[in-house]
């Protein structure tokens, strides 16, 4: 008589500061496909106009920032038409809005998943920063369109736009693995987050050119905002203007990457006692 034995995986919650699991995140990315796909299908649905809002969005503060800071305050925009400077810089900051302000609330919008299954957390805010790369390539196109009309040509550096794209995301995942984190015992990151968000976006060069920062010093305290050069290298990326100064992109991605693996960090340390504080 034969006896077939199955085998048994013990889970036992993580201890102390640890990176990340890629193994195990491979393991699940089924669950992170599904995750963003349904972030998708249900961001706006019974909406009226539908995915129409991805594009609207970037529309509208492109018309309120070409009243404001274009014909009011007069702020120059490098030399290119004032529509593809504004919506160049709204749509990274857009993904990383989006991305950071769904992220930090991914946790608790989920609770029944995190109370009753096992899965590798980190899966959900990461799943909402990513599900919004297709709001952003909607929005591609809409800037391609406003390119034509303004007959606005890249240039050679367009092959770093997906470099650009990628430190975005990668800032938005880690800014918001640090407020999931903490929205799970502190509820109030949740009321914080919008008027950090607010504050941040006129920190960062989305509606002028960092080139206004005075050089040197200036620019490299500028640069510990991790979105500055992050965006205005994202539209010399597209538009070929404000080159991004070297050194202050050099402390934007050193900042970014600080964000990113403290994140990642202080996420798997405290993600043992989700389930119980949620």
């Amino acid at each position: 008589m034969s006896i077939q034995v199955s085998s048994v995986t013990l889970i036992r919650p993580s201890r102390g500061w640890r990176g990340l699991d890629l193994p195990e995140l491979w393991r699940y990315r089924e669950l992170l496909y599904f995750l963003i796909w349904r972030d998708v299908k249900v961001r706006y649905k019974q909406t009226l106009l539908g995915a129409a809002w991805a594009i609207l969005k970037p529309l509208f503060g492109m018309v309120i920032f070409a009243v404001i800071f274009g014909r009011l305050a007069n702020v120059p925009t490098d030399g290119v038409p004032g529509p593809a400077f504004y919506f160049t810089g709204l749509l990274p900051w857009l993904l990383f809005q989006d991305g950071v302000s769904k992220a930090s609330n991914s946790l608790v919008a989920g609770r029944s998943m995190v109370t009753k299954v096992y899965f590798p957390r980190i899966v959900m805010p990461l799943a909402s920063v990513l599900g919004g790369l297709v709001d952003f390539v909607l929005g591609a196109v809409v800037l391609v369109g406003i390119m034509i009309f303004y007959r606005v040509v890249p240039t050679s550096a367009v092959w770093t736009l997906p470099l650009f794209l990628l430190l975005t995301s990668l800032t938005a995942v880690g800014v918001g693995l640090w407020l999931s984190a903490l929205n799970v015992t502190y509820r109030d990151v949740a009321y914080v987050t919008p008027f950090l968000l607010q504050a941040w976006m006129y920190a960062s060069p989305v509606a002028y050119s960092a080139t206004l920062i005075p050089e040197g010093t200036g620019r490299l305290i500028y640069g510990l905002n991790p979105m500055a050069g992050v965006i205005q290298g994202f539209r010399w990326a597209v538009l070929g203007v404000g080159q991004p100064d070297p050194a202050m992109l050099g402390v934007s991605l050193a900042v970014a990457g600080l964000v990113l693996l403290t994140g990642v960090a202080y996420f798997r340390a405290v993600e043992r006692s989700f389930a119980d504080v949620i």
